[in-house]
């Protein structure tokens, strides 16, 4: 798996892990999070998903990284607002609007310095489209940039051996494993994926939340 897997994908329009509507997990229980108004939530690997229409409808300010510049045009378009866009190097460009900023790059050159303050990272598309072996780096990355926010954390459930990822399999002892030392770790919901996964392979859909052990709450504000 690497960054040309992906831009392939968006170049070709295979995007069927882009979905017509708001995920029904996001609109049902995101509230359990408690988040202020204009909250800053992180969307990593964000593409142009409709999550980002409900997010930044219900108020809250949207930050994201993805690595292909198509799909944020897209989503640009989409949500109806003219960016202002413009780099920050050869490898990080930004599109900005009113309550929403998307970096166009590589989720791994992105710093904290460059993410600013987040109240929470809503991961329904990350973890799940890594192999193994990238997802500790990965998990590592957003705690350091996102100085370990609250995380919003959907994951697939299913026997990986009868079926290739993305979307990988992410069973409760990989949260456990990854999560486990910065995060109190808490089951939301667990439910079938109607069809199976890619209409195949039965599985479940896992809703976690993740809060930052002796955590305290200040907001951020930053668009």
């Amino acid at each position: 798996m690497n960054a040309e897997f992906w831009l392939a994908k968006w170049r070709q329009n295979e995007i069927g892990f882009h979905t017509p509507c708001p995920h029904h997990a996001l609109v049902e229980y995101f509230s359990i999070l408690g988040l202020a108004p204009r909250s800053r939530v992180f969307v990593p690997l964000c593409g142009k998903t409709l999550d980002i229409h409900w997010l930044m409808a219900e108020g809250y300010n949207v930050v994201g990284v993805e690595l292909s510049r198509l799909a944020v045009e897209q989503l640009f378009a989409e949500l109806g607002i003219e960016p202002v866009v413009f780099s920050l190097s050869p490898d990080i460009e930004v599109f900005e609007g009113p309550h929403i900023k998307i970096f166009v790059a590589d989720f791994f050159v992105l710093t904290h310095a460059l993410l600013g303050p987040v109240d929470a990272v809503y991961d329904r598309a990350a973890l799940v489209a890594l192999p193994e072996e990238m997802r500790i780096r990965y998990t590592h990355h957003v705690m350091e940039i996102s100085c370990s926010a609250e995380q919003f954390l959907i994951c697939v459930e299913y026997d990986q051996s009868r079926l290739s990822g993305p979307p990988y399999a992410i069973m409760a002892y990989d949260v456990e494993q990854y999560y486990g030392q910065v995060y109190n770790i808490a089951s939301i919901d667990r439910q079938t994926v109607p069809g199976g996964i890619k209409g195949k392979e039965p599985g479940f859909e896992h809703i976690w939340i993740l809060r930052r052990l002796n955590a305290t709450h200040a907001g951020s504000r930053e668009v």
